[in-house]
């Protein structure tokens, strides 16, 4: 069983840039296809980026791309969001999932495919 946790969130300006990073122990991540969900008061959690098993195959919800590019290093054992060009809306709790995938080159944009979950990091955006 992987653990993971969070790191990185904090309170930035509008137009700013912050960098999440997701740690696993446990488990190697090169087993795991992953991603990244937010999700703000009041709202379901929703969506935002995914990747491959191997890293080599990304998708991003509407709302963040262009800004915001998921990574994931296997050697380190951990997973990156990088995001850009920050607005209001992206203020969230972001969480970061995993689940063993049904092939090396699928990719999982629901959270009901996600079997491991990290407690969530908090990222404010200040207008």
């Amino acid at each position: 069983q992987v653990q993971l946790v969070e790191s990185g969130g904090g309170l930035v300006q509008a137009g700013g840039s912050l960098s999440l990073s997701c740690a696993a122990s446990g488990r190697t991540l090169r087993s795991y296809a992953m991603g990244w969900f937010r999700q703000a008061p009041g709202n379901a959690r929703e969506f935002v980026a995914a990747i491959t098993r191997s890293g080599d195959r990304t998708d991003y919800a509407d709302s963040v791309k262009g800004r915001f590019t998921i990574s994931k290093d296997n050697g380190e054992n951990t997973m990156y969001l990088r995001m850009k060009s920050l607005k209001p809306e992206d203020t969230a709790i972001y969480y970061c999932a995993a689940t063993w995938p049904y092939s090396a080159g699928s990719l999982y944009l629901t959270t009901n495919n996600y079997n491991y979950w990290g407690q969530g990091t908090q990222v404010t955006v200040s207008s």
